[in-house]
């Protein structure tokens, strides 16, 4: 696939005519509230951009995972009304999104008006890319956008099978996060270092084993880094860690070095006797953690080493956390070490790249996020894109090329 070569919906003739885009409106919902409207944010301009070239714009999109059919509280409905006030202009709810109430809707769309369809996720066609759904959603558009790079890991009706029967084009997003994660793992500027972290080695080793192919420094935080810390005989107390994968830990680590990837592991830690808020902790050399210990957080020494990493390298792609960041005083580390990411990418010294919930949740809380390069909202998909894996959302919008 040439992904450089996909076709933008920016260079489409849309006036007047009837786009359906998948969006990712997929975000927290309390109380009736969107909660948090981050990936709202983000088709902001797509969305005004359609509108304001006069297009029909047929917003469409999952959410949540209801079971057996349409369910009153997984409805789009709040999510509608929460991206009608970030618009600043009305967006019409249709709480349907196949069948004559959702074409009879599309249909008096005037040019320049949005839409959002509801949850496609009420009729089991969508996740089954069933052949009969596809159609009926196609009957609402003459074209087809996927702006949903978080959704392009599944191949549904909404994000395959649409890119099949209808013309096919690929949103500002989507090509953004594309653009994005090309720069750092195909065609980066060098040296290049993953920062990976996060709680279990087992479920990362797809992406370690692909990067350490593509990046030059691997710096391996979190729990994971304890099964490693493990590999190599270190006593680590009570900490987190998955045995079973000593072995696998190795095959990395001699994988790595014949390669020429150098791995980068904590050279000190913050330890407690209890995994809680406020309780009494301490650093010590990653070779004297206590046998009573838990490791709960990387130690300065290691920010130190770490950072001095990241100012010898251009690119940096960032996933996973570095410690438990959630309970205080435990994200100190990952925090100091996004700082120190984020002024060396102020300063035109490091393009950096980031992703994955707990990712973004550690670097908002930081105060990093928006010195960045690009931080993906996508979960999932980012993940399979790390792992080296074909995504079918964006396989289907290159076959749409011809």
């Amino acid at each position: 696939m040439d992904l450089t070569k996909l076709k933008s919906i920016a260079d489409a003739d849309v006036a007047g005519k009837r786009v359906l885009v998948r969006a990712d409106l997929n975000v927290p919902v309390a109380d009736g509230k969107v909660s948090d409207a981050t990936r709202l944010e983000r088709i902001l301009s797509g969305l005004n951009d359609l509108s304001a070239r006069k297009a029909r714009v047929v917003v469409i999109s999952h959410f949540g995972r209801p079971k057996g059919g349409p369910d009153p509280k997984m409805s789009l409905a709040p999510v509608a009304a929460k991206l009608a006030e970030l618009l600043g202009k009305p967006v019409q709810f249709v709480d349907a999104c196949i069948g004559d109430k959702a074409e009879d809707a599309v249909s008096r769309l005037a040019p320049g008006d949005i839409a959002v369809l509801e949850n496609l996720r009420f009729h089991a066609g969508e996740e089954k890319n069933d052949a009969e759904f596809v159609a009926a959603l196609a009957r609402s558009g003459d074209v087809f956008v996927n702006d949903a790079f978080s959704a392009a890991h599944r191949a549904h009706a909404s994000t395959e099978g649409l890119a099949r029967v209808l013309p096919a084009y690929a949103g500002p997003l989507m090509l953004e996060e594309i653009s994005a994660l090309l720069a750092v793992l195909d065609k980066p500027e060098r040296p290049v270092a993953a920062l990976i972290g996060g709680a279990k080695v087992s479920s990362k080793i797809p992406i370690l084993k692909h990067l350490i192919g593509k990046v030059d420094k691997l710096i391996i935080g979190g729990g994971m880094a304890n099964t490693f810390l493990m590999s190599h005989g270190v006593d680590i107390g009570k900490s987190l860690a998955e045995p079973d994968f000593v072995d696998t830990a190795r095959e990395i680590m001699a994988a790595a070095k014949a390669q020429g990837c150098a791995v980068v592991l904590p050279e000190d830690a913050v330890i407690a006797r209890e995994f809680k808020s406020g309780v009494a902790h301490a650093v010590v050399p990653m070779l004297a953690v206590p046998s009573d210990a838990l490791i709960l957080d990387v130690g300065p020494k290691s920010v130190e080493h770490m950072a001095r990493v990241l100012t010898e390298c251009r690119t940096l792609l960032w996933n996973g956390p570095l410690g438990a960041f959630e309970i205080e005083p435990f994200g100190n580390g990952t925090f100091a070490l996004a700082r120190a990411a984020a002024k060396l990418t102020r300063e035109g010294k490091l393009t950096t790249v980031a992703g994955g919930g707990d990712t973004v949740a550690a670097l908002n809380a930081a105060g990093a996020t928006q010195d960045f390069t690009y931080v993906s909202t996508a979960g999932g998909a980012f993940l399979e894109w790390l792992e080296g894996r074909e995504l079918p959302g964006v396989a289907a919008l290159a076959r749409a090329q011809g």
